[in-house]
Order: C-alpha cells, then sequence, then structure tokens
C-alpha cells in the first residue's frame, strides 16, 4: 500500500523564506521546510496496482506552466479550534484550472470525489496544542505576508510515510507543465 498526495513543489529560496516565519509558539508542530508543498489533491492509501493507474491518469494531464504567488497567512479550524497555520496561495485561473484537471482525471480511474473545496494554501504548523491567543497573535503579526511570484513548471506524485516526528515525503513522479 502506498499513501499518496499530487502537490506542486516550492523552490528552496520560497521555503526559506516560510521557515523565517515560524517558531516560537509552545504547542506548535513545526512542519519541516523540506515538507513545504501546495496540495492539489490528497488521495490516501492505495493498491501498488492503483498507484499505476493514478501516474498514468495524472501522466496524461495538458496544463499550461503559470506563475504562482503566497500571500497572507491564517487558520484552519475544527470544532472552534485552531488546528493548523497556513501561508495562504493566490488563487488563480490557471491554479484552479490544473487542480480541476487533476481531480477529473482521479474520478476517471474510480476514485471518490475529494469532499473538501480545494484552498490552497501551504502548512506550516500543526496547531491542536498551542495556544489559541498566541496563534492568533502570530497571525495578526505575519498577515502581511508577500512572497515573490514563483513559475510553476511541474506537479509532482508524493508517496507519504507517517513517523513519530513528521511524515516523510517521496516525490515519486514528477508531470511537466507544457
Amino acid at each position: 500500500m502506498l499513501r499518496l498526495f499530487v502537490a506542486l513543489s516550492l523552490p528552496e529560496e520560497l521555503r526559506e523564506q516560510l521557515a523565517l516565519l515560524t517558531g516560537g509558539i509552545q504547542g506548535a508542530r513545526w512542519v519541516p521546510p523540506g515538507n513545504y508543498h501546495l496540495t492539489l489533491r490528497f488521495i490516501g492509501e492505495v493498491q501498488n496496482w492503483k498507484a499505476d493507474e493514478v501516474d498514468e491518469a495524472l501522466a496524461a494531464i495538458r496544463a499550461r506552466p503559470f506563475d504562482l504567488s503566497l500571500r497572507g497567512v491564517g487558520t484552519f479550524e475544527k470544532a472552534g479550534k485552531i488546528q493548523s497555520l497556513w501561508v495562504g496561495v493566490e488563487r488563480t485561473d490557471a491554479l484552479s484550472h490544473l487542480q480541476a484537471k487533476v481531480e477529473t482525471a482521479l474520478q476517471r480511474i474510480g476514485l471518490e470525489p475529494e469532499r473538501k473545496r480545494f484552498a490552497p494554501h501551504v502548512t506550516l504548523a500543526r496547531t491542536d496544542r498551542a495556544d489559541p491567543a498566541k496563534l492568533v497573535a502570530w497571525v495578526q503579526a505575519h498577515n502581511l505576508f508577500r512572497a515573490p511570484t514563483i513559475r510553476v513548471e511541474q506537479f509532482t506524485l508524493f508517496s507519504s510515510r507517517l513517523t513519530k516526528e513528521s511524515p516523510v515525503y517521496v516525490p515519486e513522479v514528477e508531470y511537466d507543465l507544457a
């Protein structure tokens, strides 16, 4: 069984810039900079033969390269409790188009539709054990964050292995946009 997701990788310079935002909140579990990515579609556990079908479906996607901008920060909540801190990603037609193509390709091979609405972001921390007041203060301190625009020329199928410290993400296949 493989645990898979489709995402956009981020260049090293951008990961370094995002890492400067992190730290200083007791109870927050900060994501290692090497794990920063923008998820297009979480797939979950699949058999190896299904992973081959996923690869074939993703390889058939045709989309053009596009520019991507990260700006602002925020939180995701569940049952009134802040679960994570994230950096926002400006939604563009090209990003939405690529995400929709990924979703359609995966549904065509029999995967269940994604239940969550696509909310482009880069997760910086899991925060279910952190003081909510400190999280709100962090958001207020960083809400004007802006990163230079990057060019997206590929998307990636990642495998994910859960460990005690943090998940290990392995880029399995990269698909070029042209």
